[in-house]
């Protein structure tokens, strides 16, 4: 159904919800380029925070550090989701079929505070079981488990977002594998194909759509988190989102309107080139699917 053909009173609702969902983010974009120091008071158009902001090292080094651990996550999460997805689609019910589902599945339902207390409290044990206050001990396993795990950073954060992201990247995947048709990948296997050939040339060119959205939203997830990092970061370690929570308790200013501003600008931009070749992509596919077809029916 086209938007022309629509009603006219879910047409109005329609735009209410977009107005209501959307008129905020504008209204920050806009009083981004304020002159005042009033985030409500018009005080003219500026660039002027946003030079502010370029020389603003503390929140620089926040966002650095953010983006840096949303990529690294993001990253991560598609890998090990992608292997829990293809288990639970393709396995089976194998014995611990139910109990896999939900230790994979579980960071996604249950609240971030008691998956950031949990955690921690891991991170602890493993502090204190490596005996990284006794500046004593030697050797390899203590070496690199005290530098990962001895002062909660960079590696603890990137490890609990990767958790919780790796759960929405396994239901995607999992989701995407049980629609697709096995019939390429049974023909590729009947001509001697290796299983691990098949995965890597057919299925994860087929299900890349998922793959994409779960990088997306894992990277938006890890980037927006403050909870959980909350329980994980330490000295040295202060997020964008923890900067921006830290800073409003002054008073909010359009330094941090700009940069949520640029933060949406990026985030925009990524996802509508993702999108692009995401449809060329699939495009590509089905012309090929088509022609294949064609040279059948001839």
């Amino acid at each position: 159904m086209s938007a022309k053909s629509m009603p006219m009173a879910n047409r109005l609702f329609m735009a209410l919800g977009f107005f209501f969902l959307y008129a905020p983010i504008a209204s920050l974009v806009i009083y981004s380029f304020n002159e005042s120091r009033l985030v409500t008071v018009w005080g003219g158009f500026s660039f002027k925070w946003y030079g502010v902001l370029m020389h603003d090292d503390a929140l620089l080094s926040a966002a650095k550090l953010s983006f840096k651990i949303a990529f690294m996550s993001a990253g991560l999460a598609v890998i090990l989701g992608t292997v829990a997805g293809f288990v639970l689609a393709r396995m089976g019910r194998f014995k611990t079929h139910t109990l896999f589902a939900g230790l994979v599945t579980a960071p996604m339902v249950m609240p971030e505070v008691i998956v950031g207390l949990s955690m921690l409290l891991l991170f602890v044990a493993l502090q204190t079981s490596l005996g990284c206050s006794d500046d004593t001990a030697t050797g390899l396993l203590h070496r690199v488990g005290c530098g990962a795990f001895g002062e909660r950073g960079m590696i603890t954060i990137w490890i609990g977002h990767t958790t919780l992201c790796m759960a929405y990247v396994a239901v995607l995947v999992q989701s995407r594998l049980k629609e697709l048709d096995r019939s390429l990948e049974d023909a590729a296997m009947d001509l001697g194909c290796h299983p691990f050939k098949v995965f890597f040339v057919i299925t994860i060119p087929v299900i890349s759509q998922a793959l994409v959205s779960g990088f997306l939203l894992s990277f938006t997830l890890s980037l927006d988190d403050y909870v959980l990092t909350a329980f994980l970061s330490g000295p040295g370690s202060t997020t964008m989102p923890q900067w921006i929570f830290s800073s409003i308790r002054l008073g909010l200013t359009p330094e941090i309107n700009a940069l949520a501003t640029i933060v949406i600008v990026v985030v925009s931009v990524f996802v509508v080139i993702s999108n692009k070749l995401m449809l060329s992509a699939q495009a590509k596919r089905d012309r090929a699917m088509q022609a294949v077809f064609a040279g059948k029916d001839e």
